[in-house]
């Protein structure tokens, strides 16, 4: 506390609050999860209380406060470790952030979670977290060779179901076991070479169907052409291999916002916490690793636990040096490079609706699944200048002509110097010569993120899986599809089979 009685959170110092993710000129509001929560203030000054003793000495020090590094942490807390967490950012969560547009709750990054998810949907039981359900689309708009039509979304989504079945011909077989992708190594290692451009090679859908995937395709991969098979595939296997749980991923999302989960995993755990604390180098000596940030302050533990993304490691100096598989995936990327999310506040069209549109096109879906609330977008296009007001209403209208964009607000986590990239998707090649081994250890230094996740990769149940197996706490394996109320809440009624996902994180 300070001496006028109000909370203070310590941070390394006032660097200047980075502004990077921005939309015509308007600059992002502090997160809900960040610097005023009671949990949050709590474990910075718990930390500062630890410098001002000169105890820079923990059991564990872990680099980056999402949801992996969080959960690493109450894990490790239980089991009486001194744990410091590191974080670069004025906030916790990492790619999971809740955020305010116009007096409207929005998130910037992971915002879904499902029943068929194991992990977050255990977590939101553990701590009374209200779950709703969007109200979905009342008409859906798809592509066709003649423009933009509109369809009931029934209609629409059943004949997605007819294209994407036979897209994922075989997955029973090759991931038979989701939560062990290893599990048939003979038959995805041949696999493993397959973009998801080659699978829509060897079908050859008419031009007509073919657009109506590339919307999902292009944006998973990132585009189509970078995006590996078979991460898709792990998530249809996941989902009960069918169209009915793979469209329905991300109906659900907690009513006060990812922040409340970050913030009670914190708050459960009491470790202590640096804001504003990049991680400059990681080096291991002597049987200790020491953790120097950027402003020259170093921590040291017996492990360090990296819970940062992929493709953030090659920003950071190891001694000794990381393995040659942690050096590879981090070159080449695991985030999607492209990927932005957008919050549109549009004067008209003001109903409930989803717009999907080929990949070539500047969005390929955006939606508004409630009433008076702000439409989400997507895109993977690099030709519009998405801080340009008339340029960004100008693609919107190449999709509905007669939108208004009065507002908008968009996040590019490509261009965000701690994560370098969106949600985790892998390429080819990347499940069977990579994944398994950036997943072990580096000496003394260990790594976890939704990037890592043996499950749900690119989801916040991913993050949560990953920082559980890092800390030794056992994870789940549910039979994939089963939405049997096994984690101790009840599934809030919502139609899963009108509506597909809108992009996860």
């Amino acid at each position: 506390m300070s001496e006028n009685g109000k909370r203070r959170v310590v941070t390394e110092r006032h660097l200047p609050r980075r502004s990077v993710l921005k939309a015509g000129g308007l600059a992002v509001a502090a997160s809900a999860a960040g610097l005023g929560t009671p949990a949050v203030a709590a474990a910075t000054e718990s930390a500062e209380s630890a410098d001002r003793a000169g105890r820079r000495c923990y059991d564990t020090i872990i680099v980056g406060a999402g949801l992996a590094g969080l959960t690493a942490a109450r894990e490790l807390r239980r089991k009486g470790r001194r744990v410091l967490i590191l974080e670069a950012r004025n906030r916790i969560g990492g790619r999971a952030w809740t955020d305010r547009f116009n007096d409207y709750e929005i998130e910037r990054g992971g915002a879904w979670l499902d029943p068929l998810q194991p992990h977050v949907w255990r977590e939101t039981s553990r701590y009374n977290l209200k779950i709703i359900a969007d109200a979905g689309p009342e008409r859906v708009l798809m592509p066709t060779p003649d423009g933009f039509k509109e369809f009931d979304p029934v209609t629409a989504y059943t004949r997605q179901g007819e294209l994407f079945t036979p897209f994922f011909d075989g997955a029973e077989d090759y991931f038979p076991k989701p939560y062990n992708p290893f599990a048939r190594e003979d038959l995805i290692t041949p696999l493993d070479r397959l973009s998801l451009r080659d699978r829509l090679d060897q079908l050859g859908y008419p031009p007509e169907d073919e657009m109506r995937m590339t919307g999902t395709t292009g944006m998973y991969g990132g585009p189509t052409a970078r995006g590996s098979l078979l991460q898709l595939a792990q998530w249809w296997a996941l989902a009960g291999w069918n169209y009915t749980g793979f469209s329905g991923v991300n109906t659900f999302r907690i009513e006060r916002g990812t922040a409340a989960l970050a913030d009670a995993i914190l708050a459960d755990g009491k470790p202590d916490l640096k804001l504003e604390s990049p991680v400059d180098s990681v080096t291991e000596k002597n049987g200790r690793v020491r953790v120097t940030t950027r402003c020259a302050i170093s921590y040291s533990a017996p492990e360090v636990i990296m819970a940062v993304p992929v493709n953030i490691w090659k920003t950071i100096t190891f001694t000794p040096g990381l393995p040659q598989a942690h050096r590879e995936a981090s070159r080449q990327g695991y985030g999607v490079p492209r990927q932005r999310k957008l919050w549109l506040d549009l004067a008209s069209p003001a109903d409930r609706f989803i717009a999907e549109a080929p990949e070539d096109y500047p969005f390929t879906i955006m939606g508004r699944l409630n009433e008076n609330a702000p439409v989400v977008a997507f895109t993977i296009d690099t030709s519009v200048n998405f801080n340009d007001h008339a340029e960004v209403e100008a693609a919107v209208r190449q999709i509905i002509p007669s939108a208004s964009l009065r507002s908008y607000t968009v996040c590019d986590w490509q261009a965000e110097e701690f994560s370098l990239g969106g949600p985790a998707y892998r390429q080819p090649f990347q499940l069977t010569q990579l994944h398994r081994a950036i997943n072990e250890s580096s000496g003394k230094v260990k790594f976890c993120g939704d990037d890592l996740a043996l499950g749900w990769c690119g989801y916040m149940d991913g993050a949560i899986e990953s920082g559980l197996r890092v800390a030794g706490s056992p994870t789940l394996s549910p039979t994939p599809g089963s939405t049997v109320n096994t984690y101790g809440r009840a599934v809030p009624h919502a139609d899963r089979t009108v509506y597909r996902s809108l992009v996860p994180l």
